[in-house]
Parts: C-alpha cells; structure tokens; sequence
C-alpha cells in the first residue's frame, strides 16, 4: 500500500519546514554561544583589571544566553536523535526496531507535553515582569520551556511517523 499523491506531497513540505527549521535553530545556537561568550568574558576580565568597569548586567545577560542556548540545544538534540539513549537490547528486526524507538518517543512526548503546559504557565506567570538588573520582560526567558516542548513535539511526530511506516511496512 502507498500514500496518496496529496498526502506525499504534504508530507514532503512537512519535512522541508522541519528541515529549514532545524537549519535556524543550528544558527541560532552558533550565535547564541558565540554571544554568550561576550558577558562571560567581560565578567571574568573585570575582576582581574581595573580598567573594565564592572557591568552588573553581564550575569544577567549570561543567565538569559545560557538558558536559551540550553533550549535550543536540546530541541536540535531531539530533532538528530542525540538524546540521552540506552541500548539494552539485543540486536532486533528492522520491525521490532522502529516499535521500540516509537515507545521510546512517546515517553520523550509526554516531557515535551509537561514542558508545554509547564512553560505555559511559567511563562504567563512572568508576563508583566521584568529583570531586575536589564530590565527585560521575564517572558523571553520563561517562554524558552514551552518552545522547547513545542519544537520537541515537532519533531517526535516526524520520528514516530518514520517509524510507524517502517512498523506498518510501508518503509521509512
């Protein structure tokens, strides 16, 4: 049995959306460390000299940085199967294979799921707040957590739809 032409065809857009998706996170994770190292630097600089002056908004900036590039960095560990994997079984069909790895993205579901509704409400709580020493609105720190469990839930779906079609023997 083979999918329909529409379906096919929307499957394949589904995957360059994904894929163009997954491109900008990679960049986004690239200048989310390569900024993140400014503040730190400047931090660590300015208590060695004294002609730094000590900027008391870099910890902030550098928590914000690091909390970002951690979501992110873990929405491109989902999307290329680089999670954390423990491989206890013997060696399976092909079949047998794709039915584990789809348990598997399941119980990864149910954390992306928490880390929506969590995020959500973490993020709702910190709507009319702002940073103590930037002055920034909180939510673009909180709302980290719900991205990740929404990217995550992204990509899952394309992982378990791969191996479904394996599980159904349709191919991947």
């Amino acid at each position: 049995m083979t999918e329909t032409a529409p379906l096919s065809a929307s499957r394949a857009l589904f995957r360059r959306v994904t894929a163009i998706y997954a491109r900008l996170l990679d960049l986004l994770l690239v200048i989310g460390v390569a900024i993140l190292v400014i503040p730190v630097t400047m931090q660590v600089i300015s208590r060695y000299v004294d002609w730094l002056p000590h900027f008391i908004w870099t910890e902030e900036m550098a928590r914000f940085l690091f909390v970002w590039t951690i979501m992110i960095g873990a929405m491109v560990g989902v999307r290329e199967s680089q999670h954390f994997e423990v491989d206890l079984l013997p060696s399976m069909s092909r079949r047998a294979e794709a039915f584990v790895k789809i348990v598997a993205r399941l119980g990864i579901l149910v954390f992306a799921l928490a880390f929506v509704w969590g995020g959500y409400q973490f993020t709702a709580f910190a709507w009319n707040r702002i940073s103590e020493l930037a002055e920034l609105p909180l939510w673009l720190i909180h709302v980290a957590w719900p991205v990740a469990g929404l990217t995550w839930t992204l990509f899952l779906g394309e992982q378990v739809w791969d191996e479904l079609m394996i599980l159904l023997g349709r191919g991947a």
